[in-house]
């Protein structure tokens, strides 16, 4: 179990938030997978409390999705205090503040990444949300904004002053992105610097990776972004393990049973056109690994509804089926 403030998880797997993909249908299969706690998409500040309604869309849920983190970015102490209101109200049961997110529109605006430059601000925001937040609250980050300067242990001890309760660690600089592997020594290095609970982030894709990040570290909880896309049966597969049960992927019938699930989730939330467009580059990652693959994937952009989707779905779990007898 891991612990935040007063949230009680059942299990130490955290989801992460992905802009385009962690939206509602897919943190409701992700929970019933196995994370112990689902987070929406990155959601702006500004754009809540000007009250956009598709920022505003970000913030709708489901009671099977329970608990839910919330994860809000902006550089204004006093916005972001008020959109951590409006999230609580909307049903967040924990507000993560992004410090970590190394996207060009994000930084310019003195948010996400760009907090690691300025720690006074980052130090003015955290303790202006948890004034204005009820809930717990936690703060993800990377290791700095460039290898010149790491600040993660820093910044780790001052939001942890100013009242968070957990942190998450990507251990990557924001100049990299994700084109170097992630360090997860300096993960460790904040869990022996800070005493709330830590998350390690970075670089797990499989379950054996997610154990060994807890062991190598020895962080309260993993959270888990890419390593989900297209396998997100990873969780439960990392609680198995971890019972020292043995792991097997699914089978051609379960995994052709999820994508459809995730298919008619997202239909019924975003309509079937905009469902289409979103589960073709879904699609890819479910089939990845798959035999003849890029034969399926040609295929792909033939789906425009539930109907051709189930077709392109039969006819090529039809040739897998055939491969394997």
């Amino acid at each position: 179990m891991l612990q935040i403030g007063s949230l009680k998880l059942k299990n130490w797997l955290v989801m992460a938030p992905m802009a385009g993909y962690t939206n509602l249908p897919f943190r409701l299969m992700v929970k019933r997978l196995g994370a112990g706690l689902v987070t929406t998409e990155m959601v702006s500040a500004m754009g809540l409390t000007q009250k956009h309604k598709k920022t505003l869309g970000y913030l709708e849920s489901h009671p099977d999705e329970k608990p839910l983190s919330v994860q809000i970015f902006g550089a204004t102490p006093h916005v972001m205090a008020r959109a951590a209101q409006i999230a609580v109200e909307k049903g967040a049961d924990l507000i993560d503040i992004n410090t970590g997110c190394p996207v060009k529109k994000v930084v310019k605006t003195g948010a996400g990444a760009a907090l690691l430059r300025n720690l006074k601000e980052l130090a003015k925001i955290v303790s202006a949300v948890r004034l204005a937040c009820t809930v717990p609250l936690t703060v993800k980050m990377r290791t700095g904004w460039s290898p010149s300067r790491p600040v993660v242990c820093e910044a780790a001890r001052i939001v942890e002053d100013c009242g968070a309760d957990a942190i998450t660690v990507h251990p990557r600089f924001a100049t990299q992105g994700f084109s170097v592997p992630a360090e997860w020594a300096w993960i460790g290095r904040v869990k022996e610097r800070v005493r709330i609970p830590v998350i390690g982030n970075g670089d797990v894709t499989d379950p054996s990776q997610a154990l060994k990040m807890r062991d190598q570290t020895g962080c309260d909880g993993v959270m888990i972004g890419r390593g989900a896309l297209g396998s997100p049966w990873i969780f439960g597969q990392t609680l198995d393990r971890e019972k020292g049960l043995s792991v097997s992927e699914p089978d051609l019938a379960e995994r052709r049973a999820l994508i459809v699930e995730h298919f008619r989730r997202l239909c019924a939330t975003m309509g079937e056109p905009k469902a289409a467009l979103a589960i073709r580059g879904l699609l890819l990652r479910y089939s990845k690994g798959l035999p003849f693959s890029s034969r399926f994937r040609g295929h792909i952009t033939k789906i425009k509804d539930v109907a051709s989707l189930v077709a392109t779905m039969d006819a090529y779990f039809s040739t897998l089926t055939k491969h394997e007898s």
